[in-house]
C-alpha cells in the first residue's frame, strides 16, 4: 500500500467524477463555445458574487493573469515573504507583468493590516516602484494550512482602498479555509477585487483553477490568458469535473482536516520530533529533531510505502486528501508510532 501524502494534487478521480467528465457537454472554449466551461465560469461567479470568471489550465497561470490586470511594469506587489506567487510560480511576477515584489514577514504566511501600511511605497517619491497590489493567500501552503482571521482581511482592504491598492487572493485552498472557519464565499467575494479558485486540490479535479473578479478588472483576462498560452479548446471534460466537485467535494474537506489533526497529535508525541506546526486544515508541517538525520528518516518512510513532502530548512510536510482513506490513516498513525 501507497500512502502519497506529499500534496492534495496527486489525486485520482472518483468514478462518479470520470462518470462526469466522460458525459460532458462540449464545444470550443476558444470560442466561448464550451458550454460546461460557461456554466462552471458562471457558477463560480455567482457564488462569490462577482460579474464574470475565467477558467485556467494551473493557479499559476490564474495568480499570474490576475497580477497582469492589476499592475503596470515597473511597479510592485506587497506579499507575504513565503507567498506561493513569490516562491512557487518561476518568478513569474518579473517575467509576465514586469513588477517585483515586496516581501512583509508575516505569520505563518499571513501579513497584518498594519504591515501592509508600512509596505507601501510613497506614490509621489519617483525613486521606488510605484505599489498597486497586495496578494494574500488562504490558506497558506508555506505556512502549513493556516487560514486568516476574516476581520484582518477587512482591515488591509481598508488599507488598499485608502491608497487605490488592488487586493487578490490566491485560494488555492479557499474552500479548505471556508469550511474550516464556516465562512462564505460572498464575504470573500465583497472584500477581494479578484481571486483564484484552484480545483485540484482539496477539490479533487486533475486539472484547472478559475479567476474570478467583477468586469472592469476582467476585461482583458482573455488576452491575458492567451499571451500566457492558456487558451484550451474542448476543455468542458475538465470544468465537468470542476461541477462535480463544488456539487461532491466541499463538504468533504472536514474529513481532510479531522485526519490531519489526528496525525499531527500523534506526531506530537514521538521522540524523534522538535516541533509540530499548528494544524487548521488539511496540512502538517512537522521538524525533527536535530540529532535525527532527515534523509535517513525520508528514506525509512519510503521504504514502507509513504512519501511527504520535504520544504527545505528541516521543514516536513504531510498534506491529507480525498484519496488518502481511513485505512492508510490507521496504517501511518502506526507507523509514525513505530519509528
Amino acid at each position: 500500500m501507497t500512502i502519497d501524502l506529499r500534496s492534495d494534487t496527486v489525486t485520482k478521480p472518483t468514478q462518479g467524477m470520470l462518470e462526469a467528465i466522460m458525459n460532458a457537454k462540449v464545444g470550443d472554449d476558444v470560442y466561448k463555445e464550451d458550454p460546461t466551461v460557461n456554466e462552471l465560469e458562471a457558477r463560480l461567479a455567482s457564488m462569490f458574487g462577482k460579474e464574470e470568471a475565467l477558467f485556467f489550465p494551473s493557479g499559476s497561470m490564474a495568480n499570474q493573469a490576475a497580477i497582469k490586470l492589476h499592475t503596470q511594469p515597473g511597479e510592485q506587489l506587497i506579499c507575504d515573504k513565503w507567498a506561493h506567487v513569490y516562491n512557487y510560480e518561476g518568478g513569474g511576477a518579473s517575467f509576465n507583468s514586469g513588477v517585483s515584489c515586496k516581501l512583509v514577514n508575516g505569520h505563518r504566511g499571513m501579513i497584518t493590516a498594519q504591515q501592509v501600511e508600512e509596505n507601501i511605497n510613497p506614490p509621489d517619491f519617483y525613486h521606488s516602484p510605484l505599489t498597486s497590489l497586495v496578494c494574500l493567500e488562504n490558506t497558506t501552503n508555506k505556512g502549513g494550512g493556516a487560514c486568516y482571521d476574516f476581520e484582518e482581511i477587512t482591515k488591509i482592504r481598508a488599507v488598499c482602498d485608502t491608497h487605490g491598492l488592488g487586493l487578490h487572493l490566491d485560494g488555492a485552498r479557499l474552500f479548505n479555509a471556508l469550511v474550516a472557519k464556516g465562512e462564505t464565499t460572498q464575504q470573500y467575494g465583497e472584500v477581494f477585487d479578484t481571486i483564484s479558485i484552484c480545483l485540484s486540490k482539496g477539490l479533487g479535479t486533475p486539472l484547472g483553477s478559475v479567476l474570478i473578479g467583477d468586469a472592469a478588472i476582467m476585461k482583458n483576462a482573455m488576452r491575458v490568458r492567451k499571451v500566457l498560452g492558456g487558451g484550451m479548446r474542448q476543455i468542458g471534460f475538465m470544468a465537468a469535473a470542476g461541477i462535480y466537485a463544488l456539487d461532491h467535494h466541499i463538504d468533504r474537506l472536514t474529513e481532510d482536516h479531522k485526519r490531519a489533526k489526528e496525525l499531527s497529535e500523534v506526531l506530537k508525541n514521538q521522540s524523534y520530533v522538535q516541533e509540530v506546526e499548528p494544524v487548521e486544515t488539511n496540512i502538517v508541517i512537522f521538524y525533527l529533531k536535530p540529532e535525527i538525520n532527515e534523509n535517513q528518516f525520508m528514506n525509512s518512510l519510503a521504504s514502507k510505502g509513504v512519501r511527504i513532502s520535504d520544504m527545505g530548512q528541516g521543514k516536513l510536510r504531510i498534506v491529507t486528501h480525498l484519496d488518502y482513506t481511513e485505512t492508510m490513516h490507521d496504517r501511518l498513525k502506526e507507523l509514525f508510532i513505530e519509528m
